[in-house]
């Protein structure tokens, strides 16, 4: 297709006519979809249903040494569940910490912690000093960027890159300013970009000098196992990296099983050097006398191990890799060649990211908003609720049945193309 680019005034005036005409009759059919957050369709959460429909045992609460899991105690996890994450993160049991059903209850937990007391290595509670920064990857995750702002930190952009974080941005900030005390990474499969972190990029994330001696890396690995098939990308072990340069207290680890069970009401987990571990323990275990840990034996006898959890992960993937094709492979009959969007197609993950020229993401949000179809808010993925550009869009596609996605993409085809043409010709 011709670049939009290159149309002449009266070839663009007569694109949008007929594209205006197209959206009218779109909008005559009174749609109602959603491809706003990163939900799971009922197809989706079927596939783990059995988890709910076997019944919990008096034997199976009962550890291999007779503590009985329906009691008090253990409030660090259950041993069974330590060892599954470990098999399927390659992360050592005794760094582990099982949680209750949100690894983001687990990352509002930690940065308060280091708010109140500190963190291994700080000089005082982080709340004792003026004008603290957090980096925000950009595009980003929203509930990460409300989390730190809520907390009372100044968020600072840096922006998203196919190999991740602009490292020699990264590494400037952090290198001359003692105020910034961390950053948020999704390291596989960024939300909302599916960008997986190079290799590089993570040995200069965990050997990089900073200003401020109790720096923190909030590794949220929501997913690491959400590969769409056998050739899904790779991340390098950031504990191994980080202790090469004995920086092995930076990294807080995250992750969950909410877009693997069941939203809401999977388990969590956080991961930390022993030192770090030692640390928050003392502090959650005034908070807690435990987590749900019968939901955790629940998740055990479902998957049983980590290969189990793999096996549906393969399944799951299929049926996830499937929607974000949909979603492709209609944005690149449309629109490709135009010149009017830019996106990624990642091999994992949950959402796809699409920035197009700048100034027209509102005006596309708008008209799908005006059609039925609802987005995430243009802005979501930038601290404060900005995009400077105003171009980056976060669709979800898992939620919508697979009707519908074609019906909300080709309208979101069509909308991208008007505003991009309004913007180009001023029309």
């Amino acid at each position: 297709m011709k670049p939009y680019a290159s149309l002449s005034p009266k070839e663009a005036e007569k694109e949008l006519a007929a594209l205006r005409a197209l959206y009218e009759k779109e909008k005559s059919m009174h749609l109602s979809l959603d491809l706003s957050r990163g939900k799971p369709n009922s197809e989706q959460l079927d596939m783990t249903q059995e988890l709910l429909d076997a019944p919990l045992t008096r034997e199976m609460c009962f550890s291999p040494s007779g503590f009985d899991y329906r009691n008090y105690g253990i409030f660090d996890g259950v041993p069974e569940m330590k060892k599954l994450f470990s098999d399927l993160l390659g992360i050592p049991e005794e760094m582990i910490l099982i949680g209750g059903n949100s690894s983001l209850q687990l990352v509002y937990d930690t940065l308060m912690r280091a708010m109140v007391f500190g963190v291994v290595g700080s000089d005082r509670p982080w709340a004792k000093e003026e004008g603290l920064k957090w980096l925000c990857v950009v595009p980003g995750y929203d509930r990460h960027f409300r989390i730190a702002q809520s907390i009372g930190f100044e968020l600072v952009n840096v922006r998203m890159l196919p190999t991740g974080p602009d490292m020699d941005e990264v590494e400037r900030l952090v290198a001359s300013d003692p105020k910034i005390k961390g950053i948020f990474c999704v390291p596989k499969y960024s939300n909302p970009t599916g960008n997986t972190y190079s290799d590089e990029t993570v040995v200069r994330l965990a050997k990089m000098k900073t200003a401020a001696k109790d720096f923190r890396i909030i590794w949220d690995n929501a997913y690491a196992v959400h590969d769409f098939d056998e050739n899904g990308d790779t991340l390098l072990d950031i504990f191994a990296e980080a202790e090469k340069y004995g920086n092995q207290n930076r990294i807080f680890y995250f992750t969950s099983t909410s877009k693997i069970s069941f939203p809401g009401a999977g388990i969590s987990m956080m991961a930390m050097s022993p030192e770090n571990l030692a640390q928050a323990k003392k502090y959650i275990s005034v908070e807690t006398i435990g987590f749900d840990k019968l939901n955790q034996i629940r998740h055990l006898a479902y998957f049983k191990n980590a290969a189990g959890v793999m096996a549906h992960m393969r399944l799951l993937g299929k049926n996830v890799g499937k929607k974000i094709a949909i979603a492709e492979q209609i944005l690149d009959r449309d629109l490709g060649g135009l010149g009017i969007l830019e996106y990624q197609k990642p091999k994992g993950g949950y959402f796809l990211s699409i920035d197009t020229l700048p100034g027209c993401a509102k005006r596309v949000f708008a008209l799908m908003a005006e059609a039925g179809v609802k987005l995430t808010q243009v802005g979501d993925t930038f601290p404060y609720g900005v995009d400077p550009e105003d171009r980056n869009l976060r669709l979800a596609p898992t939620y919508p049945s697979d009707e519908d996605l074609v019906k909300s993409m080709d309208l979101l085809t069509v909308t991208i193309r008007i505003a991009s043409l309004e913007k180009l010709f001023a029309l």
